[in-house]
């Protein structure tokens, strides 16, 4: 009886999938579901301004490098102008980036550790949006990745030609988004930092690394030089705006407590903790210290917006499950091994649900309602309604979200100009006033948040009235998400306005 039962027990074993081929089956149906509300859900006003872009193709734009641009470029050359379209290479990059984790984390915290990460990785808010959303931080965040990548695999082999991939993904990143300046720093701070690696200094491969992720992005620093440095200007003139106040700490780290989960976040910590003596545990927080430090200094004078962290996840993935799988934990390690991943499903099940479905009506206070273009389609249509009967030539907005959302959901063909950003649009052409009636279309919000910029179009036109409020719901609902004013304007003072994107 009791060899039955252990041969009843080592069968169970082997029909068991492996713990690989569990996680790898995990992060295959959350990658799915990422694909899904990628097609489905609409655009933000960010994915639509980048779209905007895309239209234009530069080696830099105002805000950002060119990356972003050329990633929807080449999705809506492949599914036209649609969500998925936009999306579709930011959601593929996610999945380029699980595989570089998992490859990484399996080479620093040993073979287990590998699914693990990719796993955790997954279940994160962070991932689950910047992994969708066609924004700079999905090539920042799969750069990042492949640089971890790279010096990972330079841990096992030693062989300098890592160092070029590591310097490729950097210029990667830095054509995506400039936080790619930290993954330099993380890696001279690794070097620094290790005894038995500074000898690197003396060997050609890690300046032929930084010489190439230069070149890289040599196209950017030649767009800027000719354009007043002002994506530059933008990005690092916010270093040091505000005065001290410890208001925006706290938010920085409850913002990643909820993009993270809590408990993964505990793990993610204690992974941090590695010393320089052990080179390959030590990598992923040298390539996470820079960074956070600058975040955590920016707090203390200004907010940090949730998503900037996010090249970070995979490395902290990575630290996760490294101390996931040590032994000798203390209870508070124990417990959040042993919650961080159902807290985190559930987290990431709840925003899914609210996002796609609204189950609760919170209207304005609905922050996934109010970023992504919910109801955008039945206002823009009610505009257009409005612009045909009116005959107006035209729509004005003062505002780059709302100008790139009717740029997008606009009949193809209807001219929207912005006449309060111009320099948002260095491609764009004037537009010629003429003498048919326009609409001015804006959001209204209440007090210093207010868009609605009447007084200041008035300026430039002899008449400008009211005719139309219009309400963004989700689906017919009573509940408002937003409510847009719309103007008729008439008697152009001026013969060019603004600028169509």
């Amino acid at each position: 009886m009791e060899l039955r039962h252990e041969q009843h027990v080592h069968l169970a074993d082997a029909v068991r999938p492996s713990f690989a081929v569990q996680c790898a089956a995990a992060v295959a149906a959350l990658f799915a579901l990422r694909l899904f509300a990628s097609a489905v859900l609409p655009l933000s006003a960010d994915e639509a301004y980048y779209w905007l872009w895309s239209r234009h193709l530069a080696a830099g734009y105002f805000d950002h490098p060119p990356a972003v641009a050329w990633m929807i470029a080449a999705g809506t050359a492949v599914f036209g102008k649609t969500a998925l379209g936009v999306r579709v290479v930011a959601v593929l990059s996610s999945l380029l980036a699980t595989m570089a984790l998992w490859r990484a984390a399996g080479l620093v915290y040993g073979e287990k550790a590998g699914p693990l990460a990719a796993l955790f990785f997954n279940l994160t808010l962070t991932a689950a949006t910047v992994g969708m959303a066609a924004t700079p931080d999905a090539p920042a965040m799969l750069a990042a990745t492949a640089f971890f990548w790279a010096l990972a695999e330079w841990t096992r082999s030693r062989n300098g030609v890592w160092w070029l991939v590591a310097g490729a993904a950097a210029g990667l990143g830095l054509l995506s988004k400039y936080t790619g300046f930290f993954l330099g720093a993380g890696a001279l701070l690794w070097l620094l930092a290790v005894p038995n690696l500074r000898r690197e200094f003396r060997s050609p491969w890690p300046w032929a690394g930084a010489a190439l992720a230069l070149l890289l992005f040599s196209p950017n620093l030649f767009w800027n030089a000719g354009h007043g440095w002002q994506t530059f200007a933008f990005q690092f003139g916010r270093v040091g705006e505000g005065g001290l106040s410890w208001r925006y700490l706290p938010e920085l780290i409850g913002a990643q407590a909820m993009l993270a989960s809590p408990f993964l976040l505990v793990l993610m910590g204690f992974g941090m903790a590695a010393k320089p003596a052990d080179p390959k545990r030590f990598l992923a927080p040298a390539l996470i210290w820079p960074a956070l430090v600058y975040f955590c200094v920016h707090a203390l004078h200004a907010r940090v917006q949730g998503n900037w962290p996010c090249v970070l996840y995979p490395m902290a993935a990575a630290a996760a499950a490294g101390v996931f799988l040590s032994e000798g934990k203390s209870r508070l390690k124990a417990w959040s091994a042993r919650l961080a991943a159902p807290t985190a499903l559930a987290l990431l099940a709840a925003a899914y649900v609210q996002t796609l479905f609204g189950v609760v009506p919170m209207g304005r206070k609905d922050p996934a309602a109010r970023l992504l273009a919910v109801g955008m389609p039945k206002v823009a249509a009610h505009l257009a309604t409005l612009k045909t009967a009116n005959g107006a030539a035209a729509i004005l907005t003062t505002d780059y979200a709302t100008a790139a959302w009717m740029n997008f959901y606009l009949p193809a063909g209807t001219v929207v100009a912005d006449i309060g950003e111009e320099y948002r649009w260095p491609a764009g052409a004037p537009l010629a006033a003429g003498t048919k009636p326009l609409l001015y279309v804006c959001e209204e919000r209440s007090g210093k948040r207010n868009l609605d910029k009447s007084k200041d179009v008035a300026a430039d036109f002899a008449s400008v009235a009211p005719i139309a409020r219009i309400d963004r719901t989700r689906d017919g609902s009573a509940v408002r998400i937003a409510q847009y004013r719309v103007y008729l304007v008439s008697g152009a003072k001026r013969a060019t306005l603004g600028r169509v994107p």
